[in-house]
This record gives structure tokens, C-alpha cells and sequence, in this order.
């Protein structure tokens, strides 16, 4: 009886926990452009405080980066849109690992690496609008 008393009477769910429009890789992109210039302003210094700092910004906006894909990747993308998209798990994946440690953007002053992750942010980014102009 108890168990009957406390089990919910009602089922709902929904798109998000947020209001819609919360949702944008375009956080993402924006900390992997800063991500990007520190890179090329650390190669371009000799000025060993500077590249240091340098360094530590990067390192903090690489980790910026994989958040804003992470919350893209567990709070928005729903099964549907995996299933429709099978290659976003893979993306995701890849996108974050570039802006992690083991020579991603968070270890490397590769800006070759900065590339590749902004490419990987823009092919995440086409299929989140196509997504969009379907809801």
C-alpha cells in the first residue's frame, strides 16, 4: 500500500531541463577560438611569464571547451537524435578528447590541433541546427 502511495500518479517528460534555446555550441566554439589565439600568441612570445600564463589560460579554456560539448552531449542530445545522427557519439568523442590532455588542446601548442577541434565544433554545431529546425 505504502509503495502505492508514494509512486507517482502522473508521467511526464521533457525536451530539456531548461528552457529551449539554453542549448548552443557556440560556447563551445567560442572558448576553442580563445583556445586557438592563446595558442598562436604563446608561439609567437619569447617572453617566458607570458607563454607561461599563456599556458594556464589555454589549459582553462581548453577545459571550458569539453564542458559546454559534454552538456551538449548528456543534457541535449536525446536517443532520437543519436539514432538519426549515428556519427554524434563519435564526434563527441573525438571533439572532446581534442580539447583534453594526451595531445589534445589542453597539452599541445599545436595550432593544427586548435583546427582540428574548431572543424570537429562545427560539424556538432550543423547537426544541433538541423536538430533545432526540427523541433
Amino acid at each position: 500500500m505504502l509503495s502505492r502511495l508514494l509512486s507517482p500518479t502522473t508521467e511526464v517528460s521533457a525536451h530539456c531541463d531548461l528552457p529551449c534555446g539554453v542549448y548552443d555550441p557556440a560556447q563551445a566554439k567560442i572558448e576553442a577560438e580563445s583556445v586557438k589565439a592563446t595558442i598562436t600568441k604563446y608561439n609567437d612570445s619569447t617572453d617566458e611569464a607570458f607563454r607561461s600564463r599563456a599556458l594556464s589560460i589555454k589549459e582553462e579554456r581548453s577545459d571550458l571547451v569539453k564542458h559546454h560539448l559534454w552538456v551538449l552531449w548528456t543534457d541535449y542530445f536525446k536517443p532520437p537524435h543519436f539514432e538519426k545522427y549515428p556519427q554524434l557519439h563519435g564526434l563527441f568523442n573525438e571533439a572532446t578528447k581534442l580539447a583534453g590532455g594526451g595531445g589534445g588542446t589542453k597539452s599541445s601548442t599545436d595550432v593544427a590541433v586548435a583546427d582540428q577541434l574548431l572543424a570537429k565544433i562545427d560539424e556538432i554545431s550543423g547537426i544541433f541546427w538541423e536538430t533545432k529546425k526540427a523541433a
